[in-house]
């Protein structure tokens, strides 16, 4: 049921399976209007010689697909205006999108012509067991395309691998961008990190789309169609699917009875009081325990992350970390690992005495006049218009080279300045910076402002993730991806591929992971989607039924569970209320995750109680489980 890579195998072996053919062309042929017909196991695609497609037809039940009547074409392609003479004369000079108006099938790969666009695009199609997978090789661009034009041609910022339009059934689940329903399944995916998977809304249907991404991966980018006769057989594909690829394993993740477990997650564990921590679990009958990086860290707080260093408590270092997760197992809990992947603390050693380069600007700026290596100053000026930069307090954050600067406000008028500045700002080092210096604004965590996010188009995730990485493999086996929000746009790419840096460089892909945040691709990875932040007792009930509650039958349109914690101990929280929300989990199948702290748990009079309600509901979870994949519980 898992896959075991070493932590360069994982990445490596998803690469390699994207380069490998799953197979040699694809069953294929023409129908009588010239129409060109993809086949696997599972489903029968038409595409009109327009690249419209005709129908996709669930070969079990019989089932149609699509949404008729939509005319949109398979692909299309968007520059972000015409570069050719004749065709920026006669067209407006802005974002355009050319549609696909025409296709030839050569048995193994589609050429697409499209509207206005002097040249074609070529796309190899490749079947799987239940599923179609669409590559696009390259661009054919005729001799006298660009004439006389010293430009890489074509010049392509995005190009759309598929857009289908299907109509609607019982479910749609969004994250995994698919429709189905106990007869019939189609979704449109994502095969890498690199490719933005949604979907658009129409009247009866919905229209489900791939795009890629000049700068991310245009050549070689792909997506692909998986169809099959409902949920289950549609989990068999995407199993197939996911196991071509080299893909982290969504679906064995979603089929393991471990997924609807409840957690036991602690901040304080440490050798010296593991034992009253694993008799507390006990006691309540948890087989889940979620480990807080701060158990493990000097810096317990935002302020540190990124620095990973180990704490006082461990003097033999990652050694004794596994010899007290051994313990955890041994007293038959599975230790997880909760990190905050995307943050960088403004204590850490990339931040404080000089910035590093890596972190994420929301916006650039260059120097209009040089900053001088010492001495106060209140203006920097720049060449840009700072119009909407941030002016919330503690983000209005300037970063030149390694040094920090804050300001108050700036000028939208030349010249163009920003003013009450200061330097030295999270006690950076002050240097010279010269006329044309590029710098930009921090991109800094709107929660609290402690920590900055990483500019994900460059190695400090994987440098970051190498020492998460390090902790994991002492013994860990699930794993919660704080934070994931914290990324740059497009968010529908990095925030998953962040989190894929991260599974990439662990010794063993998790059994599952929870997250904060989800993007397509992360489908594969967070089985367990997310928990929400504390809901205070006096509001409790009230917020279990408006976001888990709300939220579980969202996850369970994308076969995935809801995680319904987390929950923590305050004096006035009351048996009753655990039961209650308790009731709301399994109703939908899902589990909790429960924070204890010591002296809470000691300090409430109800103590044993809120034990004993977690130990009646995890008795129930593991003895009344009648399904793997997580609808709700007849």
């Amino acid at each position: 049921m898992r896959i075991k890579l070493s932590s360069i195998g994982v990445f490596t072996a998803f690469l390699v399976a994207l380069s490998i053919p799953m197979t040699q062309g694809c069953a294929s042929r023409q129908t009588k209007d010239n129409g060109i017909v993809l086949e696997t196991e599972t489903f029968k695609l038409v595409i009109g010689k327009d690249a419209i497609p005709q129908s996709l037809v669930v070969k079990r039940t019989n089932e149609e697909m699509l949404l008729k009547g939509t005319k949109l074409p398979l692909f299309s392609v968007t520059q972000e205006r015409p570069f050719n003479n004749e065709i920026k004369l006669q067209h407006p000079n802005t974002r355009t999108t050319y549609n696909a108006d025409s296709l030839a099938w050569d048995g193994e790969k589609l050429t697409v012509g499209f509207d206005t666009a002097p040249y074609k695009a070529v796309v190899k199609v490749e079947k799987g067991t239940g599923y179609l997978r669409f590559i696009l090789e390259d661009f054919i661009c005729e001799p006298d395309g660009y004439p006389s034009l010293k430009m890489d041609t074509p010049p392509v910022a995005e190009f759309r691998i598929l857009q289908l339009p299907v109509k609607d059934r019982e479910h749609f689940g969004e994250w995994l961008n698919c429709m189905w329903d106990e007869a019939s399944a189609v979704c449109v995916a994502g095969c890498d990190p690199w490719s933005l998977i949604w979907h658009e809304d129409r009247v009866g249907g919905r229209i489900l789309t791939a795009d890629l991404y000049s700068g991310k991966k245009l050549r070689g980018g792909s997506a692909a169609i998986i169809s099959a006769d409902g949920k289950e057989p549609f989990l068999d594909a995407m199993d197939i699917f996911e196991a071509d690829l080299g893909l982290p394993r969504g679906v064995q993740s979603r089929r393991s009875p471990m997924l609807n477990r409840s957690i036991y997650w602690t901040s304080e564990a440490n050798p010296s009081n593991i034992d009253q921590l694993i008799a507390i679990a006990q006691k309540a009958g948890l087989k889940m325990m979620l480990f807080y990086y701060s158990c493990f860290t000097k810096g317990k707080g935002y302020r540190y992350l990124g620095d990973y260093d180990l704490s006082d408590d461990y003097p033999g270092g990652y050694d004794d970390i596994k010899k007290m997760l051994d313990k955890v197992k041994a007293a038959g809990i599975t230790p997880g690992f909760h990190t905050l992947h995307t943050h960088i603390g403004i204590s850490s050693r990339y931040v404080t005495p000089s910035i590093d380069s890596r972190l994420n600007r929301k916006r650039l700026f260059t120097l209009k006049e040089p900053i001088p290596s010492s001495g106060e100053i209140t203006e920097i000026f720049v060449e840009e218009n700072p119009v909407d930069s941030p002016l919330h307090d503690e983000v209005r954050v300037l970063a030149f080279g390694g040094e920090g600067f804050s300001y108050e406000s700036y000028t939208t008028e030349p010249p163009y300045k920003f003013t009450g500045v200061k330097r030295n700002y999270f006690d950076t080092k002050a240097t010279s910076h010269q006329k044309g210096e590029i710098g930009g604004i921090l991109d800094i965590s709107e929660y609290g402002s402690r920590s900055i996010y990483i500019n994900q188009d460059n190695d400090l995730q994987d440098e970051v993730a190498e020492k998460i990485a390090r902790i994991y493999d002492c013994g860990f086996e699930f794993l919660y991806l704080d934070g994931s929000e914290g990324t740059n746009p497009p968010f529908g790419i990095n925030v998953s591929l962040a989190q894929y840096k991260v599974a990439s460089k662990l010794g063993e892909m998790p059994l599952f992971t929870e997250g904060a945040a989800k993007s397509h691709f992360g489908w594969h990875l967070q089985a367990g989607a997310n928990a929400f932040d504390i809901f205070p007792p006096e509001v409790f009930k009230e917020k279990i039924l408006e976001f888990p509650y709300a939220e579980a039958p969202k996850m369970a349109d994308n076969m995935t569970r809801l995680d319904f914690g987390w929950w923590n101990i305050k004096p006035e929280t009351t048996p009753e209320m655990w039961d209650f929300a308790e009731s709301k989990a399994v109703e939908w199948n899902c589990p909790v995750t429960v924070q204890f702290y010591l002296d809470a748990l000691e300090s409430n009079p109800h103590a044993d109680e809120l034990l004993a309600v977690l130990k009646k509901w995890e008795d129930y979870r593991i003895s009344n489980v009648t399904s793997s994949t997580f609808p709700n519980t007849p």
